[in-house]
């Protein structure tokens, strides 16, 4: 049980009703971790706005879902491993690019660079040098897809702590975590 009352929609009212149905009309529910996020309108209305902005970003929806698998999984949230697997899916990737992004690992030298960076950006909480933000960019990235990697780690540290913190229930199919090494 969620450490905060899960939202219905139906009983919500002003702005987390709008946002509500518009995520209702994106996914064909209310996933938890968004019922759970409506306990505060401006979260809600941040988390949201974050996910329609990086959705038309730079990286693209398959890069975006790569990039949370791999922090998901390095957070241990079940939840965000489990929704955005099935995102990833839904966007083109195999359950093997998946299971590799887990580990921050590719078959492409620029994808896994990237992942590289994201999961550094976890682990160092942030603290990287300029040849760190080189060794990304000599990998083909331009320093708008930099920066919005970096917003993608953000958005989804944000959504892996709600869901770890208020024990959010997974309602989609699970994925076993992959440990670090």
């Amino acid at each position: 049980m969620a450490n905060v009352p899960l939202v219905d929609r139906t009983d919500a009212t002003g702005t987390v009703k709008e946002h509500l149905d518009q995520i209702s009309g994106a996914f064909g529910t209310v996933p938890a971790m968004f019922r759970a996020v409506a306990n505060s309108p401006a979260a809600l209305a941040s988390m949201w706005g974050s996910f329609g902005a990086f959705g038309g970003g730079a990286l693209g929806p398959a890069l975006g879902e790569l990039i949370a698998v791999a922090v998901a999984n390095r957070n241990s949230c079940e939840y965000c491993l489990a929704a955005h697997t099935a995102l990833g899916k839904k966007a083109g990737l195999t359950r093997e690019t998946l299971a590799a992004a887990q580990d921050g690992e590719s078959d492409d030298p620029k994808t896994a660079a990237l992942l590289a960076f994201a999961l550094k950006l976890v682990n160092d909480r942030g603290q990287l040098s300029s040849a760190d933000v080189q060794t990304v960019r000599d990998h083909g990235w331009s320093d708008e897809q930099i920066v919005e990697t970096i917003g993608h780690v953000a958005l989804n540290l944000f959504t892996n702590y709600v869901n770890i913190a208020l024990d959010v229930p997974t309602d989609f199919p699970t994925i076993p975590l992959r440990r670090a090494s």
